[in-house]
């Protein structure tokens, strides 16, 4: 039998997600236990859908399991949500991995969790809820046997039943030794490069697998920042995420057609424009090759708004075994990384008698000319103090207080991405305790040497109480005044942004992110990889909230933006059955 084309992990999610969605799609937004004469309360299996063994066992990370599986309830649920979802009433249901296919070259590890006899487990449970968060998830583990050879393969068969219940049927094709294409390292953006450039990218792959890819595929990848200029008619353009600025990506699907046999390196026909925008810093171009055919390609771009390229086709060339240093897993890099921004914190001038609650509107705002999109961070916010004057004391403020030994300074945060032209306005209500002329409140940014703040005169602001017009103010460019509020206070026009969210696009959750995710691991090359999205060291005006990257890497990136059916094992889980 002629293995499968679909080889990628992130194409088979694809392919695989359709049929899930259409199960899922059939549960209703409220659920109950399935009466006498009711159809039964569909259930999705879901989860890795193939899997690659190399010879040298050299796939995924050694001893993590390479297929996760769960299960998707009827009805919705929303992951996001401050309550927990009910469970769907059932009488229990058994989930059989029978994985018999394999005997002869692959040692399974199944679920400890279950019952196992020899390669077949069966996985009990009650637990059911609406949507995949809080439902049961497995792992297995393969490890090749010192008879296995390149072509063997088998199926995991993995089904389920229980009283008004209806399961689909999961399966996991396992090959050995297929092909394994690994990508040609890009080089580091030229000395001088700018934002607004174009970056030339000489792409290419190395098949270091044991079989020929029938067929490959192309996928780019660019972050807000960055497009694709040239267009050819074997490739089809894209958008993702519109909504979520941080996975924001624009994409490129190019197909090539014939058989790519192992042990050879191909490059492009000639080398792929990246333009960078005069508002990029740190955006992150990634690719890669993968070996799904044309099959795989089309069901990638199924509803994905996808238009067809024009121009020339762009080709393949084989350019020998290449050199095995020149070639990576992952392949990305951040362009137009010495581009600076403007950030500008305000202060206002207010006054009032004692007892009276006055408005102050503190506000951020970014002079460009770059964005500030903390892509590598998932969106880690900006954060900046505000020192409350003398003589006041806080009402109410968009802010927290620093600690209990500081209660007259605050900490603010506002979300990334923080675009070129945003402004942000925090609003604190101040009550006058005690009338102090010229009570000043300083309002800044931490003191380090950003070498992305293009102009630093700017970061500090000042609240200034009862003012005399003397007070001395360096750093604040504008703030505001105003007569009396409503309150009794005074304070400035503006609307108000008291979370600190950002003005365009969402912040990510999760991370991960679609493709061109981090690999701080050195998927990258050119000394570039992993780095900050300010394209330095890391921007110490970024709260450090515990995320990290916002993807592990460009390989899981590449499987959520094509469906998201591989599993991201960290979700919440309430009840669940991990190996």
């Amino acid at each position: 039998m002629r293995p499968s084309s679909l080889y990628s992990p992130w194409a088979r999610a694809a392919v695989a997600g359709a049929a899930a969605a259409g199960l899922a799609a059939a549960g209703l937004a409220g659920v109950a236990h399935a009466a006498d004469g009711q159809a039964p309360l569909p259930v999705t299996i879901t989860g890795t859908d193939r899997v690659d063994l190399a010879l040298d066992g050299a796939e995924g990370e050694p001893g993590e399991p390479q297929i996760q599986l769960g299960l998707t309830g009827p009805g919705e649920y929303d992951p996001d949500s401050d309550t927990d979802p009910e469970p769907i009433p059932n009488s229990g249901y058994e989930v059989t991995i029978d994985a018999t296919a394999l005997k002869g070259f692959a040692k399974v590890g199944l679920p400890r969790s279950c019952d196992v006899d020899g390669l077949v487990a069966v996985c009990r449970s009650s637990s059911l809820y609406p949507g995949a968060s809080y439902n049961p998830y497995w792992s297995v583990r393969l490890d090749l046997l010192d008879s296995a050879e390149a072509g063997d393969h088998g199926t995991v068969k993995v089904t389920g039943e229980g009283e008004g219940l209806a399961f689909n049927e999961h399966t996991v094709d396992v090959l050995v030794g297929g092909p394994e294409l690994l990508q040609k390292k890009l080089p580091a953006q030229p000395a001088g490069f700018e934002a607004g450039d174009t970056y030339r990218a000489p792409l290419g792959f190395r098949n270091v697998g044991a079989m020929s890819a029938h067929g490959v595929v192309l996928r780019l990848a660019g972050s807000r920042g960055l497009s694709f200029p040239d267009s050819y008619d074997n490739c089809s353009y894209a958008e993702e995420n519109k909504d979520n600025l941080i996975r924001y990506r624009q994409v490129a699907l190019c197909t090539f057609e014939g058989d790519f046999e192992p042990g050879t390196a191909y490059e492009l026909s000639e080398p792929i424009g990246v333009k960078t925008a005069d508002f990029a810093l740190g955006d992150i171009f990634s690719y890669g090759f993968d070996a799904i055919g044309a099959e795989g390609a089309d069901t990638l771009r199924a509803g994905g708004g996808h238009r067809q390229g024009s121009g020339e086709t762009l080709t393949l060339k084989p350019v020998g075994s290449g050199q095995s240093g020149d070639y990576t897993k992952y392949a990305e890099i951040d362009l137009a990384t010495g581009n600076t921004y403007d950030l500008d914190l305000t202060g206002a001038r207010v006054a009032g008698e004692q007892g009276e609650t006055v408005t102050v509107d503190v506000g951020l705002s970014n002079h460009g000319p770059a964005w500030l999109g903390s892509l590598r961070a998932g969106g880690e916010p900006i954060g900046f103090t505000v020192q409350i004057p003398e003589g006041a004391s806080v009402v109410e403020s968009p802010c927290r207080p620093m600690n209990d030994e500081t209660p007259d300074e605050y900490l603010c945060f506002a979300d990334t991405p923080f675009l070129e032209d945003d402004a942000r306005t925090f609003p604190f209500k101040l009550r006058i305790d005690e009338v102090v002329p010229g009570a000043k409140g300083k309002i800044f940014l931490p003191d380090f040497d950003n070498p992305r703040e293009g102009d630093p005169s700017n970061d500090t602001g000042w609240i200034v109480l009862n003012g005399t017009g003397d007070e001395e103010t360096p750093g604040d460019s504008g703030g505001s005044t105003g007569g009396t509020d409503s309150t009794g206070g005074t304070g400035a026009d503006g609307g108000s942004d008291s979370a600190g969210t950002t003005g365009g696009g969402s912040q990510a959750t999760g991370g991960t992110g679609t493709a061109g995710g981090s690999d701080t691991a050195g998927g990258t090359t050119g000394g570039t990889g992993g780095q900050s999205p300010q394209g330095g060291g890391g921007d110490g005006l970024l709260a450090s909230t515990g995320t990290t990257a916002l993807l592990a890497s460009a390989g899981a990136a590449l499987a959520l933006a094509a469906g998201g059916v591989l599993f991201v094992v960290a979700r919440r889980r309430r009840a669940g059955g991990a190996a």
